[in-house]
């Protein structure tokens, strides 16, 4: 198992990447959120300046907010200063594009995205259209300056996609070299995605790598002794994460009202959890605007009583004390992931993950 960190890019924070390596954690991801964070790109900059062998890469970055070509050249930047210890992490960009009231990247635009983005990651010439959507004109595309200091498309960048849907597994399958999940993912399902990616992969002749990666965004908290799981510490460490799975099923249900994602045991607080937001003081046209407000980086004050044993339990979060965290590490592993990628709240992140290195990590 690797243990990785996603960390909520604030730029004058890039000192964490430097300790998150001081720490042991294999690598580090920086979050893509065009409203909500600085630029994952310019705060990897500095990581990468800064650090000399913990891996870093976007986690996950957004396609429909910036071209193909942009983001393969964005990464292979990042590449130039670090080479061989860069990833790209990417997303048809479900927060970032809802927090804007706009719906995120289709499956199909996806798919072309991805095969783009490859190519030119591996220093190939590839056909390309601005706007393939309304079927456009296709035209070669290819970096020109290899080898001139600008990019390093030379040591290979893997793309891991974020990706659920049938569809989007399948190209996963067919361009990705790794796939990144939610933290909360039975045995029988993560099974299935493999063999959807499989057959994606199958579809265009490609042999599925055996070296293909399987991480999980989670979040963790080590108890102290006669601690409880909701006491005010935990939740200000893992409340923002927790939290983050109530705004996903807010947009779903806002979208058509499906609240087929709800878990079961969160029934009664899904339902107070949507009282809370009818009566937000924002219109209903704007209110994604508020229900994001803090998302994964900091809790409003007013979530706080949201954050339940039953939804720490339901999310799969990581609480426990270190023998309990270590069985469910192990437990994850046999189901068939090779990482765990962990969310803290910002402010007290350093705490958080120093705490999980020191007896989590150092005993696994």
């Amino acid at each position: 198992m690797k243990f990785g960190v996603t960390v909520v890019p604030r730029v004058s924070d890039w000192k964490l990447f430097v300790d998150l390596e001081a720490m042991g954690y294999d690598c580090a991801w920086a979050a893509d959120s065009q409203m909500l964070y600085s630029d994952a790109y310019a705060v990897l900059a500095l990581a990468a300046a800064n650090t000399s062998h913990i891996r870093l890469g976007t986690g996950v970055a957004v396609a429909p907010v910036r071209l193909a070509p942009v983001t393969a050249h964005s990464i292979a930047t990042i590449n130039q200063l670090a080479p061989g210890r860069v990833f790209l992490g990417i997303g048809t960009g479900h927060t970032a594009m809802r927090v804007m009231g706009k719906e995120s990247m289709k499956a199909r635009q996806f798919r072309e995205y991805l095969r783009v983005l490859r190519a030119l990651l591996h220093g190939e010439e590839v056909d390309y259209a601005l706007d393939d959507a309304a079927g456009g004109e296709r035209h070669p595309i290819r970096f020109l300056h290899h080898g001139q200091g600008f990019i390093d498309v030379e040591h290979p960048v893997p793309i891991y996609v974020a990706a659920d849907g049938p569809l989007a597994l399948k190209s996963a399958g067919a361009y990705g070299d790794g796939r990144v999940c939610s933290h909360n993912q039975t045995r029988g399902r993560l099974q299935k995605s493999l063999e959807t990616m499989r057959d994606g992969a199958s579809a265009i002749g490609r042999a599925f790598p055996d070296s293909f990666h399987t991480a999980a965004l989670s979040y963790a908290c080590v108890l102290r002794p006669g601690e409880s799981m909701t006491s005010d510490r935990v939740i200000d460490e893992i409340g923002p994460m927790a939290a983050a799975t109530l705004h996903y099923w807010w947009e779903l249900y806002r979208v058509d009202g499906d609240t087929s994602t709800v878990a079961a045991r969160c029934r009664g607080l899904w339902e107070e959890y949507l009282a809370f937001t009818e009566k937000m003081e924002t219109p209903d046209a704007r209110r994604y605007q508020q229900v994001h407000f803090g998302h994964c980086a900091f809790l409003p004050p007013e979530e706080r009583r949201f954050i339940t044993e039953d939804l720490i339990r339901a999310t799969g979060g990581l609480v426990g004390t270190p023998d309990e965290i270590i069985a469910m590490l192990r437990e994850r592993e046999a189901m068939g992931l090779n990482e765990i990628t962990l969310l803290p709240g910002m402010n007290e992140a350093r705490r958080n993950l120093g705490d999980f290195a020191a007896k989590v990590i150092a005993r696994y």
